[in-house]
């Protein structure tokens, strides 16, 4: 008992086991008297405080680390804390412990997913003007927070610190910027696939590597002001853990995901050990003198991008994210009392540091700007969007005032400039920036009117290797010749998981190729490859091979933006379905088929959406044989005219047969169906009557055009189909024989035409057109390929960057009076002289 007493005096510790759980309401119990149902009940209000501010600022368009921060200060001192009824009940000091531990948890987990999700091999493809933008950034809000601190000195500064380490915490924390809080913003700007977008989250991504080490340095200097040797010896074991996670851990993660079969689920004894592993990461810093977040952050670089990383994220993100992380951000909303922001001294200085801090970033990258010639509009909406405040701030601010740096009145300012800085972004930037990608017109948007002796630019869309084979035979049918080659853009397209940044990454095919790192480098490997091939084992191709890696709903953005940027004829991109064994069609991703859809709604020029069903497998051209069969099924209108252009400039190559089938109205066909309430007598309606008189001048004009000039060519047939509605149009085409490789269809979007009445109400897929959905189907017994063009008709400018179409008279008479050239006359025809024809080649 003597010993037993000793102990107690030494160490007086109040604990009874029965202080966790309770054993109910009807025992007499509190239940806010035990931690779990406290916790439980905090975490609760928390959550609903979030969502609350959420919902409310979503018409602002605010980032959630706002509403998260606010929701925090509701229920702290500042409001409903003021109750102290309200704070003795709900957030008693006995809680405190509790609830930071679970909120320092989640901070743990959160930052090792911002690592996993973080592709640090960016930062070698980052440009000079990134890293000057970031490093001009920095330099003069640094300077500004250490003026700040001279000026607060007085009032705010524990005497126990180095004046030097308050000047490095208060510099972090006013110039650094937040990566993942930034590409938020960007997305909900549609700014992320911008070139100012890209700009803005490799400079956030240089400054975030920065700040993590002034924060590690900070840390060190703060925990050990005693010994200076200390100090060092934190920043040397802080390098030994960074490197081996780069030489032991990395190479540990990649066996793993070699070791596991290509797509099967990672074993769970892997993941329970990367798990772990982020809590010994969090113990080791945490025990040498930085902070725990720190390991975590390193330990998630360490982790291969790819299939584990997607299976991390999957795993971990809803719950750190959604529930244990507004923790932090609400403990920093609790540990602040804006009533200590008091006086109209405090308020002006405070209003006099944010105006400095953003006005700050806003020179330093205006002057980046000037030197690379920028315009002064985006210069300043980049220092503006550099000025995004987040996570790396409040940990800076959280550790600072765990560590006495800061204290209670100097916390409240400093969360007040972060909610404040970061609130302005979103309103500001949509004010001054609102960038209009229609103010570049360029007039070859069609194979129609493209030049016939100039490049024919075509950007080809590929989702993966299985894409490859029949893209390049198509690319090979198009004959390219030496008036008219070909210039190609491969983009790969690849889906964004998670926070980190949108990205187009441009691929240098001189340099050696380097050693994939997961699935989608070496897919992306493949498929660069086999267009490399292409183009040295053919004349008259350039090859520009891209990947665009952007979430799957802003993907669009990227393909349209690219085809704007290089000013290309065409777009091709893959159906959203795959033939099966049985020669049936299976959907393989339905996120691509909503891709395609926004394309067809978006591109600046036309569009081909290809079903691949093999086009003869890995086969070539052959330039001795007819390898290809190529039918055109052709119904009228700027779509099925397109679709003819396309299956003309094919016809050129020697290897190319080709058959048409116009479809013409019989006697039976019924007239088209006028909307409903309009008076046929009204002079609108003679000019519907009119544009369909004028649209059918112009398919019998290229078709007479065409037929004559291949009359007596025995690899060209002409039919002509008499149908009355949209049954007998596919009994039609339901008896066209299976030796065409490959059926090329208009979409006619905006045709309303008899022959393919009824044929949409069953239509499974809307956007292909009627005629295109059906060969498209599984029902459609063939095993040709289909190409489903959609010509482009915004050919004219109304004034203000927005496209308008032209009347199909004008676009006619514009379109005949250019001679038509080929590159090498496939065949010899019954015409010596050259004619005029209503498209350009």
């Amino acid at each position: 008992m003597g010993d037993r007493g000793n102990r107690t005096d030494a160490y007086i510790v109040c604990y009874a086991p029965t202080m966790i759980t309770t054993n109910g309401i009807w025992q007499g119990d509190n239940p806010l008297d035990y931690s779990l149902p406290l916790f439980i009940l905090q975490l609760t209000l928390v959550v609903a405080a979030t969502r609350m501010f959420v919902f409310i600022l979503r018409p602002f368009r605010q980032p959630r680390v706002i509403a998260e921060i606010l929701g925090g200060v509701v229920l702290g001192p500042s409001v409903l804390g003021k109750s102290e009824v309200f704070a003795n009940a709900i957030f008693p000091l006995r809680s405190v412990m509790v609830i930071e531990t679970m909120a320092n948890v989640g901070l743990l987990y959160f930052l090792f997913l911002v690592g996993v999700e973080m592709d640090v091999t960016i930062l070698r493809s980052v440009g000079r003007k990134a890293v000057f933008a970031a490093i001009s950034g920095m330099v003069l809000p640094f300077i500004i927070g250490a003026s700040f601190s001279f000026l607060s000195n007085r009032h705010t500064l524990n005497s126990d610190i180095n004046q030097g380490t308050y000047i490095l915490f208060l510099g972090v924390a006013l110039s650094v910027t937040a990566f993942p809080v930034l590409a938020r913003i960007l997305a909900e700007l549609k700014l992320i696939n911008t070139d100012l977008g890209r700009l803005a989250l490799s400079s956030a991504l240089i400054n975030d590597v920065c700040a993590w080490i002034l924060l590690a340095l900070a840390i060190a200097l703060a925990e050990n002001e005693t010994s200076s040797f200390a100090s060092l010896w934190v920043l040397l074991s802080g390098a030994a853990f960074v490197a081996f996670c780069i030489y032991a851990v990395r190479p540990a993660a990649s066996w793993v995901v070699r070791k596991t079969p290509e797509g099967e689920s990672f074993s769970e004894f892997y993941i329970s050990l990367i798990l772990a592993g982020v809590m010994i990461s969090g113990f080791i810093t945490d025990a040498i003198g930085t902070h725990s977040v720190f390991g975590a952050f390193v330990f998630g670089l360490a982790i291969p991008s790819g299939p584990l990383g997607v299976t991390l994220v999957e795993k971990l993100e809803d719950f750190v994210s959604g529930l244990l992380l507004p923790l932090f951000f609400a403990i920093s909303g609790l540990k602040t009392d804006i009533g200590l922001v008091r006086g109209s001294w405090t308020w002006s200085i405070l209003i006099f540091v944010i105006f400095l801090a953003c006005i700050g970033k806003i020179i330093g990258t205006l002057a980046v700007a000037f030197f690379y010639q920028m315009p002064i509009r985006e210069g300043a909406t980049l220092g503006l969007l550099m000025n995004t405040k987040g996570l790396i701030e409040l940990i800076v601010l959280n550790v600072g005032k765990d560590q006495k740096i800061f204290d209670e009145a100097s916390f409240a300012v400093m969360v007040v400039i972060t909610v404040i800085m970061t609130g302005v972004v979103v309103p500001v930037v949509s004010i001054i920036y609102r960038p209009s990608r229609g103010n570049i017109n360029y007039k070859r948007r069609s194979i129609q009117i493209s030049k016939p002796d100039g490049e024919f630019r075509i950007l080809v869309c590929v989702h993966s290797p299985r894409n490859v084979p029949t893209m390049i035979n198509l690319l090979e049918a198009s004959n390219p010749t030496k008036n008219s080659p070909i210039c190609l853009y491969m983009l790969h397209l690849v889906e964004l998981s998670g926070r980190t940044s949108a990205m187009l990454i441009v691929h240098n095919t001189t340099k050696p190729e380097q050693v994939a790192l997961n699935r989608t480098e070496a897919q992306s490997d493949h498929i660069i490859t086999a267009f490399k091939n292409y183009e040295q084992n053919t004349s008259f191709v350039s090859v520009q091979p891209l990947t665009a890696v952007s979430p799957y709903s802003t993907m669009h953005e990227d393909i349209c933006n690219l085809a704007q940027e290089k000013r290309v004829s065409l777009i091709i991109i893959p159906f959203h379905k795959q033939q099966t064994v049985d020669g049936g069609m299976e959907p393989t991703n339905m996120s691509f088929r909503t891709i395609n859809q926004n394309v067809l709604a978006n591109a600046p020029c036309s569009v081909g959406i290809l079903v691949d069903r093999g086009l003869n497998g890995l086969n070539r051209l052959d330039s001795n044989q007819v390898s290809h069969h190529v039918a055109i099924m052709f119904f009228g209108g700027p779509d099925d005219r397109e679709a003819l252009c396309y299956g003309w400039r094919m016809f050129e190559h020697t290897a190319i047969s080709l058959t048409i089938m116009r479809f013409v109205p019989g006697e039976k066909a019924s007239e088209p169906v006028h909307q409903h309430g309009i008076n046929p007598d009204e002079p609108s309606v003679l000019t519907v009557e009119t544009d369909n008189d004028i649209e059918k001048r112009i398919d019998d004009k290229l078709i007479h055009e065409f037929r004559m000039r291949y009359l007596n060519d025995d690899s060209f047939n002409y039919f002509e189909k008499v149908v009355n509605n949209g049954e007998e149009t596919v009994a039609a085409i339901r008896t066209m024989d299976d030796i065409h490789d490959l059926f090329i269809v208009g979409r006619g979007h905006g045709m309303i035409s008899p022959l393919t009445a009824g044929l949409t109400d069953w239509s499974e897929c809307p956007e292909m057109g009627a005629i295109g959905d059906l060969l498209a189907s599984s029902d459609f017994a063939a095993s040709a390929s289909v190409l489903v063009v959609q010509q482009y008709v915004g050919l004219g400018s109304n004034g203000d960057g927005l496209e308008t179409p032209v009347d199909s008279e004008e676009f006619y008479n514009n379109s005949v009076d250019i001679t038509h050239h080929s590159g090498a006359s496939r065949r010899h025809t019954v015409f010596n002289t050259e004619r005029i024809t209503p498209h350009n080649l």
